[in-house]
């Protein structure tokens, strides 16, 4: 059982990770771009905006920020989703950095796939180590859950370090700890290798109460044994299930694990659902199909919404229904945050429909 500490006074959530502007030309492609959308994100602020701006929850982030006007675009989106910032400043030298990153990322279209890429190089937040942080002032008013992932924790080796000094001193507190593996081989590539992120992925989950990862992650990004997840069908969940005796074993401290479970008809039309693990049981979201505005930041928004569920004493059936309502919610709209209210996600969550509201 999640031992959730009750409403207070202090933070609800905080999440620890990398904050990224992503530029966005829609449906055209890059090489025929001439505007772009900017989008602030990062998969640990987007479930501290969310939370804040659709769940109402008091929520933070602890992240690097530049002194530059990029930073200070992306701080002015952090305060206007009510997000708390708790910040090691870099100044940049006006020519080389320390960056904020940059991801740029089209929408395609049809059968045409988003294209994704980046620029992180010497990025601030890849800088941050043990010690840039004073949990105990940062906790002081009390936590109730701290959240991280493994995008951060590929982007230098001590990252990782930051991530598991946090949890500990989170844990000190009495807040749940969770962790989002988002496995992504473009970035442990250049960062040690398969065999370096499961070692990295094994350190940090070991205080770890709450896993968010679906098949693949959890056999690439700590090394389970599993069946081939191509062979299945992707909103079947037994290969997620069939997991799920390995992380008792291997990982006794975790207490749940949730995934999304989506099947891409082409890039505007997902087949959606979620499972969950908690306690030995198992739970499965209902089965809808997305019309696809913009992918990017539906994982996010189905922890989000999970989270929401699980801190406000929700039975899981219920927390994993809000998650994946609010996920496929957040497919709606352009951007990697969301633009729900709880309203609109308990009615979807519930069985509502798209009919008009008038």
């Amino acid at each position: 059982m999640l031992d959730i500490k009750p409403a207070g006074s202090g933070l609800d959530f905080l999440s620890l990770g990398a904050m990224v502007n992503r530029l966005d030309p829609g449906r055209v492609p890059f090489r025929k771009a001439t505007q772009l959308a900017i989008h602030v994100s990062g998969g640990e602020f987007n479930c501290s905006a969310n939370l804040s701006d659709c769940f109402q929850l008091n929520t933070g982030v602890v992240t690097a920020m530049v002194d530059n006007p990029l930073g200070d675009l992306i701080n002015e989106r952090v305060r206007a989703m009510g997000v708390t910032p708790f910040y090691k400043r870099f100044e940049h030298d006006g020519v080389r950095g320390p960056n904020m990153a940059t991801v740029y990322s089209d929408q395609g279209a049809g059968v045409r796939a988003p294209v994704v890429f980046y620029n992180r190089s010497n990025e601030a937040a890849g800088m941050l180590k043990a010690g840039d942080f004073d949990w105990d002032k940062i906790f002081a008013g009390g936590v109730r859950w701290f959240h991280s992932g493994g995008i951060f924790a590929a982007l230098s080796p001590t990252t990782p370090e930051v991530i598991v000094e946090g949890m500990k001193a989170a844990k000190k507190a009495g807040a749940i700890t969770s962790f989002d593996l988002n496995y992504r081989a473009k970035l442990w590539a250049i960062s040690g290798g398969l065999d370096k992120a499961q070692e990295t992925l094994r350190g940090i989950v070991e205080h770890c109460d709450v896993l968010v990862g679906n098949e693949e992650d959890l056999q690439k990004g700590l090394g389970l044994e599993g069946q081939d997840v191509e062979k299945s069908g992707k909103l079947d969940p037994s290969a997620f299930f069939g997991m799920m005796e390995g992380v008792a074993k291997d990982l006794p401290n975790v207490k749940a694990v949730a995934t999304t479970l989506r099947e891409v008809v082409n890039t505007n039309r997902h087949n959606w659902s979620a499972v969950l693990w908690m306690d030995g049981k198992t739970y499965q979201a209902p089965e809808t199909e997305l019309n696809v505005v913009d992918r990017v930041g539906g994982g996010d928004g189905f922890a989000s919404g999970l989270i929401y569920g699980l801190l406000g004493g929700k039975d899981p059936q219920t927390a994993l229904n809000l998650g994946w309502a609010h996920g496929a919610l957040l497919t709606t709209y352009p951007g990697d945050t969301t633009m729900a209210s709880i309203p609109e996600v308990e009615a979807f969550a519930s069985g509502g429909s798209a009919r008009i509201q008038r």
